[in-house]
């Protein structure tokens, strides 16, 4: 009798709880060529709990940076170089977050696994393509910066529209340069069917492990292109504030240093949210291969959604001009859409 009930118990947490190793033979059976999304491993019996932070933080990174990309896009008087910029990075944001927003949520609501090679490797293109995007908008942002404040005098015959849009165009195709070749060869070569992988997207050296050639060789060259490219914006950007330390310490009046610094708290927090993560995640996969996959997990949400969810809040908590022209916004669709109402109950 005892052992029928223990037998019962266990079947039923089984069925409440799948094992990961059931859902991964099941899938790896059905279908051999597809790759296997994992959100947090070990952890499949509370995906419903975790999608709610989850959504929370989606929610935020969709709703702020539309509304900074909106604001700037239909306030003239944001129409300058620094804000076009600042919209540029919304855009950004928000198209990275669209690109996994799919598959994240497939995995923890529908248990949504399965994802074949080409859709996959499509994932993968655009989150590479929106991340190096995101590192030529941050370097652009510093040359504003640098103009602003170590050449004012010369800032608005430098920035003028023309150059902004000639900049915007350079920042387009940067990555298609770059990674439409590296797309190329990651489509022509041949991967191992029904492998699990760490995150809930498909990420470069996540995906190159499962390749049938030697799969070091194309983790390092993915390596080398990263560090070459962000590795560049980055030691741009710290050369760039070298050069605005030098001259702000160079203003004799104390408030003067502050204002100038006031005006890249925003750019040195957007950068630091971005770079920390993705190097870290970089590393975590390339060169500690005993790395916990949970941990893995982890920093891929946060490279994903940090940025997004962060830049919207900072610029619009510390810049003046965007928070009015927040408030503006709202106040003024709240009021046409009591006007609407009121049209209504008069026609009534």
């Amino acid at each position: 009798m005892t052992c029928t009930k223990n037998l019962n118990y266990f079947s039923f947490l089984i069925v409440q709880c799948p094992q990961p190793t059931m859902a991964i033979f099941n899938n790896t059976t059905s279908s051999s060529s597809k790759f296997l999304l994992t959100a947090y491993p070990g952890l499949e019996c509370v995906h419903v709990w975790i999608s709610i932070p989850v959504c929370c933080l989606y929610t935020i990174a969709l709703l702020g940076n539309s509304m900074i990309f909106l604001v700037v896009i239909t306030k003239r008087r944001l129409h300058k170089p620094m804000y076009c910029f600042l919209s540029m990075l919304a855009a950004v944001d928000l198209c990275l977050t669209i690109t996994t927003l799919p598959t994240v949520l497939g995995v923890l609501w529908f248990h949504a696994r399965e994802i074949s090679f080409k859709a996959c490797f499509i994932q993968m293109f655009f989150v590479h393509a929106f991340s190096l995007l995101e590192s030529s908008v941050l370097v652009a942002m510093a040359f504003d910066r640098l103009l602003a404040i170590c050449n004012p005098l010369t800032y608005a015959t430098i920035l003028t529209d023309r150059m902004i849009l000639v900049i915007g165009l350079v920042i387009c195709f940067r990555p298609v340069v770059f990674l439409l070749p590296v797309a190329v060869a990651i489509n022509a070569a041949s991967f191992h069917g029904g492998q699990e992988l760490s995150h809930p997207f498909c990420y470069h050296p996540d995906v190159i492990k499962y390749t049938y050639s030697k799969p070091w060789i194309s983790s390092f060259w993915g390596l080398f292109l990263q560090l070459y490219l962000n590795g560049t914006d980055l030691l741009f950007i710290l050369f760039s504030y070298v050069l605005i330390l030098r001259t702000v310490l160079s203003i004799v009046a104390p408030k003067k240093q502050q204002k100038a610094l006031s005006t890249c708290v925003c750019h040195i927090c957007a950068v630091t949210v971005f770079y920390v993560p993705m190097i870290s995640l970089s590393l975590a996969h390339r060169l500690f291969q005993s790395t916990p996959r949970v941990l893995c997990s982890t920093l891929a949400n946060i490279y994903l959604l940090l940025p997004p969810v962060l830049n919207p809040i900072i610029y619009s908590l510390k810049t003046k001009t965007i928070r009015q022209a927040m408030f503006q916004l709202l106040q003024s669709k709240g009021s046409w859409g009591a006007n609407v109402r009121g049209l209504r109950g008069r026609w009534d």
